[in-house]
């Protein structure tokens, strides 16, 4: 019976071992000269969850609960593209954005997860943000003021146009002032971005 030599099996595990710490060595590191930005793009809205158009002030007393002035909840799903031109791969800590109906901001989302984007490879990113009628009314009395009277429009004229429009997107969505922030390794970058879908 002849007995197996382990030397042979050694010598290539130490090969291997040498051939992928030589591999690592020539993956890029990240620096300050040659971290690309990082490239997001917007690839659609959708409608995550809808509940209509309604608003109930606190003069109406409700079934069950509490009186108050209450409007109609809304959620979006905002699908982004993170495109990494890097060699190496980096990591998105945060992202944040206004979103706007026409030409009236209603939202700001901030998200704070880490997305891990591979060395050039593409990651998709869901964002949710959730409005609600009070809220957005709101918003549009306090911010929205110049340029609802340049359209001749109510904030309840808007808030309604806005709701009952947005399962069809009869207007734009659009996403501004928008900024990730990216990290690999110690080297940390912002990037902005910004888009419309309609």
């Amino acid at each position: 019976m002849k007995k197996k030599s382990i030397f042979r099996p050694g010598i290539w595990a130490v090969a291997i071992a040498i051939f992928l710490a030589g591999c690592a060595g020539m993956m890029s590191r990240p620096t300050e000269k040659n971290f690309k930005d990082p490239v997001i793009t917007l690839k659609h809205v959708e409608v995550h969850k809808y509940w209509g158009w309604w608003y109930f002030s606190a003069k109406v007393n409700p079934s069950k609960g509490k009186a108050g002035n209450y409007g109609a909840p809304l959620a979006l799903a905002f699908i982004f593209k993170i495109k990494n031109p890097n060699e190496f791969a980096v990591m998105m800590e945060e992202m944040k954005f206004t979103v706007g109906f026409d030409e009236f901001d209603l939202d700001t989302v901030i998200l704070q997860e880490s997305v891990w984007v591979p060395a050039k490879k593409t990651t998709e990113l869901r964002a949710i943000s959730v409005f609600d009628g009070r809220s957005a009314l709101l918003s549009l009395m306090m911010t929205g003021g110049y340029r609802l009277k340049e359209k001749g429009w109510s904030p309840w004229h808007a808030l309604e146009t806005f709701w009952i429009g947005i399962p069809d997107f009869s207007f734009p969505v659009h996403v501004k002032q928008g900024s990730a922030v990216f990290s690999a390794d110690k080297i940390v970058k912002g990037v902005p971005f910004s888009a419309t879908f309609e």
